[in-house]
């Protein structure tokens, strides 16, 4: 949990790493040039000599300091100042706790940074330090001897002392405690990771957060005519789990919000199998179940006075004698029939049937989330989450929160064309269309199932995992879109 510190001289600061974030071309803060002159100008000479410009995310270290209570200094470059954004800021601050984050019990002290010139707020500042300091000195090493990162003992926030800034603070550490929990399940293997140990973490978290947990079982799901989804299942040795939790921050008469993420937990492709390389990351293709469990326990904690309801379909899509089969004919929770042609398009049968069943309880509206295509990626890149929708005010509202929380997002053509491709001769829908546009072919299938409900789908198959590690990233798991999530539901009207 980060802390803040009162607006005593940075040379009192009692820390074992001093973060300073400083912007481009800007001169020094005067706490900044007061502590410049207690260690003799050595901030100063490295901008002089070009060695720290400010640049965003580049940093530079003073080591061995004396005459301050902090031995070690790292700066961190901002970009330009007018330009600063929270992801900006977040790339900026992750960058520089995975920099100091490699020994164990590490006491960091991180600089509010002076932004005049930017639109944001101190308070925003503080939240996105935090979080980023909680999530940037957590990595993937879950099973390594030697861990090559470590979670820091303390981390305090110094340059401004007032009751929304602690308040922000506390919000941040929790936010960044939910994107690493929604980023540890993902890291875990399917070994670990399968849908009954992913719905016993669920009733863990949930005594935990004060949330309501309910599991339905196999032949709870039979009873529920969720024949899309068992569909999945039964090529699989683990039994399927449909894991709900509940936060009834509002009146009983007041909207439900429900979140409903892809749950499964290793996609295989079943007999449209993969190759290897397909294979080597589908241990992430729950990172909406992920994210929905993350998101659910930061809006339990922080008391959010709404009622939230999230969904995590949770299947293997695996091999065995009794795998469905392409040409198969499904039918789903809601009476529409579908055709099999693809089963490696498992994760929209998933949650054709958890969508149906969110309806029928009530919500008021709905966002999916799903690593649900390679479309989404080849057309977005894998820093942006697809956004596709049947009501554009509700659309607007999630995009307007992912940019108050830094996360990138991009809205998709739902055109009624593209519907028509899943038009089937025996059915009444395929499981695929054609090879273009397949994000939004998908996005067209989910629709079938959300009824009139104002509903966002998140196809988040490009930044939910991360190939490989950089500077101001830990490769895996991202728990992305855990925080927009939260500000959806922050902001939730109804």
């Amino acid at each position: 949990m980060a802390t803040q510190l009162t607006n005593d001289a940075l040379s009192a600061i009692e820390a074992d790493w001093l973060i300073i974030p400083l912007a481009e071309a800007a001169p020094l803060p005067a706490d900044v040039s007061q502590l410049d002159e207690a260690i003799g100008g050595q901030i100063s000479r490295l901008i002089e000599a070009e060695d720290f410009t400010g640049k965003l995310a580049s940093t530079a270290t003073l080591l061995g300091l004396s005459g301050i209570k902090t031995p070690r200094i790292l700066l961190a470059g901002l970009g330009p100042a007018k330009d600063l954004s929270l992801a900006a800021l977040e790339k900026s601050l992750m960058t520089a706790a995975r920099a100091i984050s490699t020994k164990k019990e590490i006491r960091a002290a991180v600089l509010l940074p002076e932004v005049s010139e930017s639109s944001l707020s101190a308070a925003q500042i503080a939240r996105q330090i935090s979080t980023a300091m909680t999530v940037g000195s957590v990595g993937q090493d879950l099973y390594r001897a030697e861990p090559g990162r470590f979670p820091f003992q303390e981390v305090s926030i110094a340059g401004a002392d007032s009751a929304e800034i602690q308040q922000a603070i506390s919000e941040g550490s929790i936010l960044g405690e939910a994107v690493n929990l929604a980023r540890e399940v993902v890291n875990r293997p399917a070994g670990d990771i399968f849908p009954v140990s992913f719905a016993d973490k669920v009733v863990e978290v949930a005594k935990e957060c004060g949330l309501e947990a309910e599991i339905l079982d196999e032949k709870q799901l039979a009873d529920e005519k969720m024949g899309s989804m068992l569909a999945v299942a039964q090529g699989s040795d683990q039994p399927p789990r449909l894991a709900i939790l509940k936060h009834q921050g509002g009146a009983a008469s007041a909207p439900t919000l429900a979140l409903v993420g892809k749950g499964v937990t290793f996609d295989s492709g079943g007999l449209s199998l993969k190759p290897s390389d397909g294979m080597k990351t589908m241990k992430c293709d729950m990172g909406g179940a992920a994210a929905v469990l993350g998101a659910m326990t930061a809006i339990a904690r922080l008391k959010l006075p709404v009622n939230v309801v999230g969904y995590m379909g949770l299947v293997e899509n695996m091999v065995n004698g009794s795998s469905y089969k392409l040409g198969d004919v499904l039918k789903a929770r809601n009476g529409k029939t579908i055709e099999v042609l693809n089963t490696d398009a498992e994760g929209r049968l998933v949650l054709a049937d958890v969508l149906t069943l969110a309806v029928d309880r009530g919500a008021s509206n709905l966002i999916d989330l799903a690593t649900l295509t390679g479309a989404c990626v080849v057309a977005l890149g894998e820093d942006v989450t697809g956004v596709f929708s049947n009501t554009p005010a509700w659309s607007q509202a999630v995009q307007d929160a992912a940019k108050t929380t830094g996360e990138s997002v991009w809205e998709m053509p739902m055109f009624p064309e593209f519907g028509e491709q899943l038009k089937s001769d025996v059915a009444d829908l395929k499981n695929v269309g054609l090879r273009w546009g397949g994000a939004i072919t998908a996005a067209k299938f989910l629709e079938n199932f959300v009824s009139e409900t104002p509903w966002v789908h998140l196809d988040i198959a490009g930044p939910a995992f991360a190939s490989a590690n950089l500077p101001h990233r830990e490769g895996g798991a991202t728990g992305c879109m855990v925080r927009t999530l939260v500000e959806v539901a922050r902001e939730y009207k109804g």
